[in-house]
């Protein structure tokens, strides 16, 4: 009798334990990311998707391509995502019009601007005074690609009315198209773009708008205040994985992270994906920890101001929280 109530008890425990494994495995929590634009030049995050760090910190992400930033903030406000990946400039722009529902800044992926100026013969020792009397494809007036373009000019005195045509009704997806049709003497790029003119003969990279402009929060993540307040812990978990992510491409070769992220841009051979990464690498662009620092939110919004899209300047601990980003650096 003694034999089976032992037995019994075993089976009692055992059940206990499968239901306890049970249970630690449901308690994933599905996060909906939604990203500004599907890029290599955000390889990190992808990295971190690829390589499970989600999966390790407990995160299913539901990555939602929202193809501009006016998107992807209108989808945190209505509650459609529950982080947003874009550039930083949006919060202030939706904090400055006294939006109800406050976005904040708490993690910065990349510190340089990830576009290229094109040109249609290959430039040996190119000056930005080259530019004058030219026509350049740029980006619309007010987004990011453009303002660091416009920036970068002033920062050379170039008068933008004067010395130079810039573009800027063409929409963003087929501009380097618009560039091998014949259309102006130089483009403003992003990748794949730059490198696929190159390949097909179409034009030459001759400079980089991320190292002329300097060390700027291109973008970050963001999630409304009352998202952060209500799910600390899995914000935590988000920018913990991030951070793995820039581990990762800060101390791996580009052939390393290509393999890695390939499944992210099957559409793009492994060669030209090497390629990529190899350029970013090279350009200092991915952040080594998530902090974003206050220096660099006021150079993001001197460059806001140059542009004119500034009506007045935010307050950094209002739109940044560093809490999270600290943290997780300090477990490094």
């Amino acid at each position: 009798m003694k034999k089976i109530f032992s037995m019994a008890l075993m089976f009692i425990f055992l059940a206990i334990a499968l239901c306890s494994c049970g249970s630690k495995e449901s308690k994933v929590t599905k996060v909906t990311l939604n990203e500004v634009a599907h890029s290599i030049f955000y390889a990190p995050m992808y990295v971190a998707i690829e390589d499970g760090y989600f999966e390790e910190e407990g995160i299913e992400i539901n990555l939602v391509n929202g193809s501009g930033a006016d998107n992807v903030m209108t989808s945190l406000i209505s509650g459609d995502a529950d982080i947003g990946f874009m550039g930083p400039e949006s919060t202030i722009y939706v904090n400055n019009e006294g939006s109800s529902k406050l976005a904040v800044n708490f993690a910065q992926l990349t510190q340089r601007a990830g576009n290229f100026l094109v040109s249609r013969e290959p430039v040996d020792d190119f000056k930005w005074d080259d530019l004058k009397g030219s026509t350049v494809i740029g980006g619309r007036a007010g987004g990011m690609p453009q303002m660091i373009f416009e920036y970068i000019l002033k920062q050379n005195n170039i008068d933008l009315e004067n010395d130079l045509t810039i573009i800027q009704n063409i929409d963003f997806g087929i501009t380097a198209e618009a560039f091998a049709g014949g259309t102006g003497d130089y483009t403003v790029e992003f990748e794949p773009f730059a490198t696929s003119l190159e390949e097909h003969g179409s034009g030459y990279v001759i400079a980089s708008l991320g190292v002329d402009s300097g060390y700027v929060p291109y973008t970050c993540f963001s999630a409304l205040e009352s998202y952060i307040d209500k799910n600390p812990d899995i914000i935590e978990s988000f920018t913990r994985s991030i951070q793995k992510g820039l581990n990762y491409v800060n101390s791996h070769t580009s052939e390393e992270i290509a393999k890695i992220i390939q499944p992210q841009f099957a559409e793009t051979d492994y060669e030209t994906l090497v390629a990529i990464i190899e350029r970013y690498r090279e350009q200092n662009t991915w952040k080594t920890e998530c902090v974003f620092e206050e220096d660099s939110f006021e150079l993001l919004q001197d460059i806001l101001d140059e542009a004119g899209q500034l009506s007045q300047r935010a307050d950094y601990g209002t739109l940044v929280n560093t809490e999270f980003a600290k943290k997780v650096k300090s477990e490094q």
